[in-house]
């Protein structure tokens, strides 16, 4: 699983035209599922970004998580997350999960982050076409891969 997490002053996500989810102070989460990713990968990156400390305390310092925060989080699934572009200009997908595997496991994933976080978070619908909304903060973006483990 791969992600990009963005600090948010504010954020929210339109879904084939319908609002889903609108937060203030939190994270966004785009989520891209690979083929290889298991129930393993969700979990271990539900607790690292539930405790990644890219939140100020109150001298200045990133030390303080979402949940120290009592922040919100919207997760979004993107596939193209998962872009391969080595070969010509038009992006392969072939290391994407089709929906019969990441639909399971984006649900998964989406329960990880209430259990972790003690609150449901926002998401947009999978599959859709979504328009995301945000105020980056900071700017803090960070990029994790469960493969790496870094």
């Amino acid at each position: 699983m791969r992600v990009v997490i963005q600090r948010a002053k504010q954020a929210s996500v339109i879904s084939d035209g319908v609002p889903t989810a609108n937060i203030e102070k939190g994270l966004v989460v785009l989520l891209g599922i690979e083929n290889s990713d298991t129930q393993e990968d969700v979990s271990w990156l539900c607790r690292k970004i539930a405790g990644l400390r890219i939140f100020n305390d109150d001298q200045g310092v990133m030390n303080l998580s979402v949940k120290d925060v009592q922040g919100d989080v919207i997760v979004v699934s993107q596939f193209t997350l998962h872009a391969a572009t080595k070969k010509g200009n038009r992006p392969s997908y072939i290391r994407a999960a089709g929906p019969e595997t990441a639909i399971p496991l984006y649900e998964n994933f989406i329960a990880g982050i209430e259990r972790e976080i003690g609150k449901k978070p926002g998401t947009g619908v999978f599959g859709a076409h979504m328009e995301v909304s945000l105020i980056n903060d900071g700017p803090v973006t960070i990029l994790i891969d469960s493969k790496n483990r870094e």
